[in-house]
């Protein structure tokens, strides 16, 4: 097992800070496409930033292939052109989250468990993202306000699991998020708290030795869901922070979302799969893509998709396979796809 302390540091300099990574995330699609090395891009468009800003680490960046244009992880945060377009069924609002928010920064769509928006800010800004357009605006909190949320979820038993979203919570300074994470953990009929945070993946070092000290003195069990999309994405940083969190018995999943020239072949998804187990998380949802404006040029069919779920589970045990899905605005639970 790979620890913290085994980080290399070269000419005692200590390992960069997390927060020096993120101040330098905000880049132009000029500077990406410098930085992949190429002179331009067939797809790529400026003015789609105005759309969405970009936003990619440099821990991310590092593990694109230069040259390359049709690399699946410059794909994935690329400004392209096809934004622009407006395709019928594709809105600002596919989730229509805002119709499940009793109190601010809360959403309660399903009976035993909440959601909570603890930020608008993510370290990484996937084009396909379903929140691209979210009103985190009307969602802010401050910690006077989280009582109201808090307060929400003391006064109604059933509910045993809370959710931190965003945004990505670990995006939040310590201070901030284990003051929440604290509150949470002292409701007496909570038994689980997950977080998801695509920031494991494309910031690790995030997962510093603070972080890891004080997540241990989280008492309710702890659920970490990191979202990866592609085996490139993995490395030994992400490891390194996965093994910490493993060794304070924190459980590890990872939810994907199926989006063409990306991960839309079983093969792919194969070696997903595996490398995720190999890293120490296990795989748990693979997603039909959230019909957000903007990111249409994602999508693939419904038979499509059924197609390639098929080749995978003759590819791998079902321990490795996740559950082929979507999320259909009203209903009480994600939707399986059934493949028969």
């Amino acid at each position: 097992m790979i620890h913290l302390s085994s980080i290399p540091v070269e000419n005692n300099t200590p390992p960069e800070d997390w927060k020096s990574i993120l101040s330098q995330s905000k880049i132009t699609t000029k500077e990406l496409l410098e930085y992949c090395k190429l002179d331009h891009h067939p797809l790529a468009s400026s003015d789609a930033e105005g759309l969405f800003s970009l936003i990619v680490p440099r821990t991310y960046l590092e593990k694109i292939e230069k040259g390359n244009p049709n690399d699946p992880l410059l794909l994935q945060v690329l400004p392209q052109k096809s934004e622009h377009i407006e395709v019928a069924g594709f809105t600002e609002n596919p989730l229509k989250e805002d119709t499940f928010s009793p109190v601010k920064g809360l959403i309660h769509k399903y009976p035993n468990r909440v959601l909570l928006i603890t930020t608008s800010a993510c370290v990484i800004n996937c084009r396909y993202c379903f929140r691209r357009t979210f009103p985190y605006g009307e969602h802010r909190q401050s910690k006077a306000q989280w009582k109201d949320a808090l307060n929400y979820i003391s006064q109604r038993k059933m509910i045993n699991e809370v959710i931190l979203s965003g945004g990505d919570p670990l995006i939040q300074n310590n201070d901030s998020l284990f003051w929440l994470l604290s509150e949470i953990d002292a409701i007496a009929h909570i038994k689980r708290i997950r977080i998801h945070s695509r920031l494991l993946i494309s910031l690790p070092q995030r997962i510093d030795k603070e972080f890891v000290e004080r997540f241990k003195m989280i008492k309710k069990q702890k659920i970490i869901v990191t979202h990866c999309n592609h085996s490139n994405e993995l490395g030994d940083d992400v490891k390194i922070s996965i093994d910490a969190l493993r060794s304070q018995n924190v459980t590890l999943l990872n939810q994907s979302v199926l989006l063409k020239s990306i991960n839309d072949q079983p093969e792919t998804l194969t070696e997903l799969s595996e490398a995720l187990f190999d890293t120490g998380i296990l795989p748990y949802y693979l997603f039909l893509l959230d019909p957000v404006a903007g990111a249409a040029h994602f999508d693939i069919s419904l038979a499509q998709a059924k197609d390639i779920y098929k080749q995978l589970l003759t590819q791998l045990p079902g321990f490795l396979t996740p559950r082929l899905s979507i999320e259909i605005p009203g209903e009480q639970s994600k939707t399986p796809i059934g493949i028969i």
